[in-house]
């Protein structure tokens, strides 16, 4: 996920009046963070510390190249940093203990793969550069291990299929390089699978995307569905041998975005033994910017029939349209419904953190995780149902996915695509 930065109010009524727009804008009160932070208990903070806290998305990746800082030179992670949700300090405060780095890619990036390996090797060297709080980790016993020497696992996510570049070869060595899973799709459709937010092609996977499913479980790499609609879900269900996960999506049947998953999503996925993410960001939470959103979509697809200049619209749209935050109870409120629909197995915590701009009250950074920990006990979830939540339920689809690969290569052969021979010059 990646928004720019939200304007003042004023700026929303001046785009909305450039644009021709007649939407309803939300009133200014929805944007009073006046919800006070609850105060962490004993029981919370010992909770907290006995569990896995297992994060499906990070965008500090993409976020240190945003602020043309890819090598460390003016951004400190052991500092407390005044910009940003994440840093090494607020890292310990919020007891995270591992994480999925996104290695984000835009869709219309050129030299994708080539964008990738550099987020890649950015996580490397962040991973070296911090020896005393991070620790690479491929597998779930090095995800226990790591967070048993009190460091943070580090985990690679591809966030965007558009990265492979149509080729096998590409996946098979994005996982050699460590990548454990990939979203198959970011905001725009793509020649094997369809999009949430773009027009559909395919209706779900193509041919082709069917085969990247299954080359990603014979290789480890967990099929991530956020960012891809229904039909793609369905048929990522339908095809992974594997635990699939939307690393960083909510319930649709609470706030009607096109990046949360549906109920009759929920509904299937304890045959796959999925996890779903909770999202953090307001705009997919809250039931008005969820509202506010479809409505801006429907009129700028209609004003703006081509595609691109629908895009161009639509970001300029929620670039000046900031999210009323709502509370960390509305991001429990997504996790409850989860478990209500698919189970308590079945749901995580897929931040966004540094790819948002804007977060609920009381969860505003990743010191802040302890929070949730209070509201889930609050509510009556036991000990072990939160520890679940926080990162058990993860770990396990991951170890599965560990298992399933290791089955799979020992019976199947990777997907090989034949390249059409070049005439001699």
């Amino acid at each position: 996920m990646h928004l720019a930065g939200a304007e003042p109010p004023a700026m929303i009524r001046n785009v909305a009046r450039l644009l021709g727009l007649s939407l309803p804008l939300l009133p200014l009160a929805a944007f009073a963070a006046d919800t006070p932070a609850p105060p962490v208990s004993e029981r919370a903070r010992k909770v907290h510390a006995s569990a896995i806290l297992f994060d499906g998305h990070n965008d500090l990746p993409w976020h240190l190249r945003s602020v043309g800082d890819m090598a460390f030179g003016k951004v400190d992670l052991n500092q407390r940093l005044p910009t940003g949700h994440t840093d090494i300090p607020r890292i310990r405060e919020g007891g995270l203990k591992a994480q999925f780095w996104s290695v984000y890619i835009p869709s219309d990036q050129p030299n994708p793969a080539r964008t990738v390996l550099d987020q890649i090797d950015l996580v490397y060297r962040m991973v070296e550069r911090y020896p005393d709080t991070f620790a690479m980790a491929f597998s779930a016993d090095d995800v226990e291990r790591i967070a048993g020497e009190g460091k943070v696992a580090s985990l690679i996510g591809i966030e965007g299929g558009v990265a492979i570049e149509d080729d096998l070869a590409m996946l098979r060595m994005f996982a050699k390089l460590g990548a454990r899973y990939m979203t198959l799709a970011h905001n725009k459709t793509l020649d094997w699978v369809d999009a949430a937010t773009d027009e559909p092609k395919h209706d779900g996977l193509s041919p082709f995307g069917e085969r990247v499913v299954r080359e990603m479980n014979r290789l480890g790499m967990l099929v991530d569905i956020s960012h891809v609609s229904p039909a793609t879900m369905a048929d990522a269900l339908r095809i992974s041998k594997a635990p699939i996960i939307a690393s960083h999506s909510s319930a649709r049947a609470l706030a009607d975005h096109p990046r949360n998953v549906p109920d009759e999503i929920l509904k299937e996925l304890p045959k796959n033994g999925g996890v779903i993410m909770v999202n953090f960001y307001s705009g997919f939470i809250v039931p008005e910017a969820a509202k506010a959103g479809a409505a801006a979509r429907r009129e700028l697809r209609a004003k703006y029939p081509d595609p691109a200049e629908y895009a161009k619209a639509y970001e300029a749209w929620a670039d000046a349209h900031p999210s009323p935050r709502g509370t960390l109870s509305i991001v429990a409120d997504h996790i409850e419904h989860i478990i209500k629909v698919a189970g308590i197995d079945h749901v995580g915590i897929g931040s966004d953190f540094d790819g948002i701009t804007s977060t609920p009250v009381g969860l505003e950074d990743v010191a802040s995780y302890p929070r949730l920990t209070e509201e889930l006990l609050r509510r009556g979830h036991s000990d072990d149902d939160v520890r679940k939540i926080l990162g058990g339920n993860a770990l396990r689809a991951f170890r599965r996915a560990g298992e399933v690969a290791a089955e799979l290569q020992r019976t199947t052969s990777p997907e090989v695509d034949q390249p059409t021979p070049r005439k001699k010059d």
